[in-house]
């Protein structure tokens, strides 16, 4: 028999009912927290108490790691909504629109990954001069060995 949780609305959620819902671990929204994705407050007994905005704020941070982006751009996206009131759908359509361009040149990157790794994987050179995979566009090879962009040009 499937336990039911009855959750008023205004009600705040405990840990365990946030990570029920979310589909992550306790732990995970510890950590959430101590990265300032998150916030909770704490009950008189030091417990804490999630609001239910919080579950689709870790939605969006589980979809956003999952499409690579870091926890600091993630962070920098959730400081921008508003503190007053529960983001809306604009709100986060205009996170989402953010990252595109970011997103566009990572699909590009792979692309030409896929391309070029018959190649790649035949010659299994990896080299630094003429790996196009490896070491593509190199200009700085032009400069000589070293640490190039540490000095003035």
């Amino acid at each position: 028999m499937v336990e039911v949780m009855t959750i008023s609305k205004h009600q705040p959620l405990s840990p365990g009912e946030v990570a029920t819902r979310a589909g992550v671990a306790v732990s995970a929204l510890h950590f959430y927290e101590r990265e300032g994705l998150i916030e909770s407050e704490r009950t008189a007994g030091n417990q804490r108490r999630y609001h239910r905005d919080v579950l689709r704020r870790i939605s969006f941070i589980r979809v956003s790691q999952g499409l690579g982006i870091s926890l600091a751009r993630i962070r920098e996206a959730l400081d921008s909504l508003p503190d007053d009131k529960v983001p809306t759908k604009a709100d986060w359509a205009r996170l989402s629109q953010g990252w595109r361009a970011d997103l566009d040149s990572r699909i590009d990157q792979l692309q030409r990954l896929r391309d070029n790794l018959d190649g790649c994987i035949g010659c299994g050179c990896l080299s630094l001069k003429s790996c196009s995979l490896y070491n593509p566009e190199d200009w700085l090879a032009t400069t000589g060995p070293g640490p190039r962009r540490l000095l003035r040009r």
